[in-house]
């Protein structure tokens, strides 16, 4: 005999409560029990690149942290557009990470007309890696021995220099733009699908000149392969001590420093996403870690979910300006 429906109200109202008040626990629990299965860490960039290398290193620790394997995927093109789209798609259950950068997560959405996908709307901050400066480079043959001789060459003869980069939208694409807007110069823009690839057209002179990450390009300095001719921070880079500023080098005011952090799909619950963030903390403050970090000219953070996204969204805003006020835009 079936109940009045009077009956069933007040049923169904305790029944809503009870599901109501038993969620922040399921989301406890579900952290707890987090993770019970392979986690998928994607970077946005080719093999080889900073985060590519960065995302493995992490990734390592990460993994004997949480007792999973966290798996590196690479998918590569559009600045990091390509991977970020991916994870912005997928499950927002703590199982794919996004190795995000200034470029898929600050300057693409004021570069590219079409985003497939919102940085800030379509994400959880996790943590923030660190920061570091980009590395004006050539290769060690090259005639040019300073950014003096580099805007000398390229007044002489516009659109002669060719720069090489690890993808439009990158912070080393709008590292060479600003560079060729400051000075009033015309430069030839040669993307690539990540720094690795960059690098090796670097040496084998295909290109002219590159601003790599201090990572990448640290291991080509010290070998003796790639000269340095300048820095973008607004300070000399520890490692680099004897490489001047491009504010030094004759460019008042030039400064760009790129960050690498880690992302989740948005929704994901809290819960896991504040576990990922202590434990990434953790990992990035090892002496070893850190140690590692600053041999490749990286300023460690480790700042979490909150103060990420507030610094995401102030670089958003920074960099929308500057392309702006720059007319720096894609062909």
């Amino acid at each position: 005999m079936p109940f009045p429906h009077r009956l069933m109200r007040p049923a169904l109202a305790v029944l809503c409560l009870g599901c109501m008040a038993a969620a922040p626990l399921a989301q406890a629990q579900s952290a707890d029990q987090y993770p019970s299965k392979p986690i998928n860490y994607v970077v946005p960039f080719a093999a080889g690149g900073t985060t590519d290398l960065l995302g493995r290193l992490i990734g390592q620790r990460l993994s004997q942290a949480l007792g999973q394997s966290v798996v590196v995927e690479n998918r590569a093109g559009a600045g990091g557009n390509i991977g970020s789209d991916y994870v912005s798609k997928a499950a927002p259950d703590g199982y794919t990470l996004l190795g995000g950068t200034i470029s898929s997560h600050a300057i693409n959405v004021s570069l590219y007309p079409k985003m497939p996908y919102d940085p800030v709307k379509n994400f959880q901050p996790v943590a923030l890696i660190g920061t570091l400066p980009n590395v004006l480079v050539v290769n060690v043959n090259s005639p040019y021995k300073s950014v003096q001789d580099v805007l000398a060459a390229a007044k002489a003869k516009p659109g002669s220099i060719n720069f090489g980069s690890s993808g439009n939208g990158t912070s080393q694409h709008l590292a060479a733009e600003l560079f060729a807007n400051m000075a009033g110069l015309k430069m030839t823009h040669v993307p690539y699908k990540g720094s690795s690839q960059a690098v090796q057209a670097l040496l084998g002179n295909q290109v002219d000149i590159v601003f790599e990450n201090s990572v990448a390009a640290m291991p080509m300095v010290q070998s003796g392969k790639f000269r340095a001719l300048a820095t973008t921070g607004a300070k000399r880079a520890a490692e680099l001590p004897d490489v001047p500023t491009m504010a030094e080098s004759g460019l008042p005011g030039y400064e760009i420093v790129s960050w690498q952090a880690i992302f989740a799909p948005a929704g994901t619950p809290m819960p896991i996403v504040n576990k990922l963030a202590t434990e990434i903390g953790k990992i990035i403050h090892q002496p070893d870690i850190k140690a590692k970090l600053a041999g490749m000219g990286v300023e460690p953070s480790g700042a979490g979910p909150a103060e990420l996204g507030k610094f995401q969204k102030s670089e958003v805003a920074k960099w929308a300006n500057l392309i702006k006020v720059a007319n720096i835009h894609l062909e």
